[in-house]
């Protein structure tokens, strides 16, 4: 059953990392994406845009696929772990209410429990691997 558990966790953090590049990409652009991180003092926005779009994107698609899945989970802990440091981890733990605000590119009383709670998440799939289901089977020798 260990290996479903790992499939469970696999199959959400894919969907919710691919709804996330879905949101960046058609919803709040490139461009706002860009203009929000560097108000929350991200380094390099402009550039940083595009790797989280790729990192949660085609990064998404492997961890539903279970393709690669622990260098998927990697590329997509670096995201979280960013966010969670540069942007929510001065506003406290708890998320508070609407979190981006598309228009202005600025965060309105977010926490950062769900950042950490995926960033977590990813770490575990790299520990864990594909779990049943996957394409590429990555598990660690013992």
């Amino acid at each position: 059953m260990n290996e479903y558990g790992a499939t469970l966790l696999r199959l959400m953090v894919g969907i919710t990392c691919l709804m996330h590049a879905y949101v960046v990409f058609f919803v709040f652009t490139p461009a706002a994406w860009a203009r929000f991180a560097r108000s929350s003092s991200v380094p390099l926005p402009e550039v940083l845009v595009w790797y989280v779009l790729l990192a949660h994107a085609l990064g998404g698609i492997a961890l539903i696929l279970g393709l690669w899945t622990r260098w998927a989970a990697l590329a997509n802990a670096v995201v979280m772990l960013g966010a969670r440091w540069f942007v929510y981890l001065r506003t406290g733990f708890f998320l508070k209410g609407i979190l981006i605000d598309a228009t202005k590119g600025t965060v309105a009383r977010a926490g950062y429990e769900f950042a950490l709670l995926l960033f977590v998440a990813t770490i575990a799939l790299v520990l864990l691997g594909g779990g049943a289901l996957a394409i590429t089977r990555d598990e660690v020798p013992q």
